[in-house]
């Protein structure tokens, strides 16, 4: 699997980059990780909540880039969108603060909040990574597989 993003071009690896550190910008203003005058965390940010928080942007940086056309091998088939999806939106809600979650505080309240799901966001942490790399390890291994011709179309000449 790192074989093949050894090989990415230059391109690949600014959007990489680039989705990297935009997805730092996107999960961490929101959650308080990144300190703004728009927005106050309720509770302190957790030492766990650094390793997901960047594995996440990592894992969605290197999976921007597997979109980005490589005319030596063709377009990647397969989106794995649902998990790229999933797993962005699980790493949100394992690096936010549980207080100030309101679909959280709604359903269990401030106090279930802090009791019941604050404990259980290291769980969600190591699931939005799990998914996020199962989609890239899907995509990488598409890119890296070989071609399917339709029955028929096996580019040898055909016998009479």
């Amino acid at each position: 699997m790192l074989v093949g993003i050894r090989r990415w071009g230059i391109l690949r690896y600014l959007v990489a980059a680039a989705a990297g550190a935009g997805w730092l910008l996107l999960s961490g203003v929101p959650t308080g990780i990144i300190e703004t005058p728009l927005y106050f965390r309720m509770t302190p940010v957790r030492w766990w909540d650094y390793p997901f928080w960047v594995a996440g942007a990592v894992l969605v940086g290197l999976l921007a880039a597997t979109y980005v056309y490589r005319s030596e091998r063709g377009r990647s088939e397969g989106s794995q969108g649902e998990k790229i999806i999933g797993g962005g939106v699980l790493s949100v809600f394992a690096i936010g603060c549980p207080v100030c979650n309101k679909l959280v505080v709604l359903a269990l309240g401030a106090g279930g909040a802090l009791r019941y799901f604050a404990p259980f966001q290291p769980a969600l942490g190591l699931l939005s990574v799990g998914l996020l790399f199962y989609a890239l390890y899907a995509r990488l291994s598409n890119e890296t597989s070989c071609e399917m011709r339709p029955k028929g179309q096996s580019g040898f000449a055909e016998e009479p």
